[in-house]
């Protein structure tokens, strides 16, 4: 089994520069209505589609109303990505910080309002 989060917006440019120049995505598919974007290792998938496409059943018609979901990405490295983020501009919603779980994570927004929650997980500290 595999997942593919979808997200109903008509904001389908936005989205595929911000996964592409804030998080190194690449496009695996796109059309004038669809957008299938990968992570740089190839693991993973997100898609954006129009809303109210006519090629669309009307149970994919709604679009995302921008709250309510978030995404997580895990890194190896979370501070080399933050630090670079920072340099670039990129509005931080969460600073990095180690959670007493064991996370060392920082959090930014996407054009469709989307938390996306960068991390690296590591064992609770005793």
């Amino acid at each position: 089994m595999k997942l593919n989060a979808g997200i109903v917006t008509s904001k389908l440019a936005e989205s595929k520069e911000f996964y592409t120049k804030v998080l190194g995505f690449g496009v695996t598919f796109e059309n004038e209505f669809y957008l299938l974007m990968h992570t740089p290792n190839k693991e993973a998938e997100i898609s954006f589609l129009l809303p109210e496409h006519p090629s669309q059943q009307p149970f994919f018609h709604q679009p995302f109303q921008g709250q309510g979901i978030y995404l997580t990405i895990e890194l190896e490295d979370v501070d080399s990505l933050y630090l670079t983020l920072k340099k670039q501009g990129i509005d931080i919603k969460i600073d990095i910080r180690d959670e007493p779980w064991g996370d060392r994570h920082f959090a930014i927004e996407d054009p469709n309002g989307i938390g996306i929650d960068l991390v690296k997980y590591a064992s609770p500290q005793e």
